[in-house]
């Protein structure tokens, strides 16, 4: 299963975006802000642009099951979860299902359409996420 995080909206605070399931569009994302290649401010930055295998591992910061993004440069534990603003992640990506400026709203509902699908394929085969700007 191919995911794909198409980066839109671009302010001080956060990175909106949009993510793609085989092509189809599942929900947007909310990131921390885009810095320059090389550069990274400690839980305010987003994950470079590139292509990581997803697997599920169990999140001792959340107490459960969650996407993990492997090998992702400068980064560990960046994972794919339920959030609304750039406050709660530390570089990992949130989905929702719907969106305002630094805010994605229904996270909860998108993360588990999401997750379910994921899980399922991880079942048959593997899973990556490409995160790139429009």
């Amino acid at each position: 299963m191919n995911l794909k995080v198409v980066r839109k909206e671009f302010t001080s605070t956060s990175t909106i975006g949009e993510m793609f399931t085989n092509g189809e569009f599942e929900c947007f994302t909310l990131e921390d802000t885009v810095r320059e290649v090389g550069v990274k401010v400690d839980g305010k930055t987003a994950i470079p642009k590139g292509t990581y295998e997803v697997t599920i591992t169990f999140s001792e910061r959340f107490k459960r099951p969650l996407p993990l993004l492997m090998h992702v440069p400068m980064f560990v534990g960046i994972r794919i979860h339920p959030l609304n603003t750039a406050a709660e992640t530390e570089g990992c990506i949130g989905v929702g299902q719907t969106k305002a400026k630094d805010f994605i709203g229904k996270s909860v509902a998108a993360f588990d359409i999401l997750f379910g699908k994921i899980e399922a394929a991880l079942k048959t085969e593997k899973v990556f996420v490409e995160v790139t700007s429009a």
